[in-house]
């Protein structure tokens, strides 16, 4: 492994632990000419569908992409990277278990807003917003309907 600070080839592994539940390697380690440490972290690379755009436009699937849009629905709400982290893991997941090669964009956008509904509604009001264009007030209080909790009806008082 190079060296981010000066580029040198010899490096040397100080520490191993697990990371991410067991689903990760990080490891700590040193330049032998610069004497710098730094953090690596080793992942199963596991092969994810293409994403398929609705232009028709084909790419490849982008974990930086899912979390950008993640955190820029809950910017500024009570969420932690541990659940962003989590809900990433969860869709990654459920794309591997479809078996895919490709798969349409508008399908990582549902999950994308299930895990959103989970972790905080107002995130998810936002992200929806955006994702199915909300023309108008009517659409925006559907959504809002969609997240909030039903109500049971109260009894009446016996007389």
């Amino acid at each position: 492994m190079r060296c981010p600070f000066c580029d040198h080839a010899d490096t040397q592994v100080i520490e191993t632990r697990e990371a991410e539940d067991g689903l990760a390697l990080r490891r700590r380690r040193r330049c032998a000419q610069c004497d710098k440490r730094f953090t690596t972290y080793e992942r199963v690379e596991l092969s994810l569908p293409s994403v398929v755009k609705k232009n028709g436009v084909r790419a490849e699937y982008d974990r930086r992409k899912l979390r950008a849009s993640l955190a820029l629905a809950l910017r500024k709400r009570p969420a932690t990277s541990e659940a962003i982290d989590a809900a990433i893991l969860r869709i990654e997941e459920e794309l591997l278990a479809m078996a895919a090669r490709e798969v349409p964009s508008e399908r990582i956008g549902e999950l994308v807003m299930r895990e959103l509904k989970k972790i905080d509604k107002i995130a998810y009001i936002r992200f929806a917003s955006v994702y199915r264009s909300f023309e108008d007030v009517v659409e925006f209080a559907e959504a809002i309907e969609e997240v909030q909790p039903r109500q049971r009806p109260r009894a009446k008082p016996r007389a």
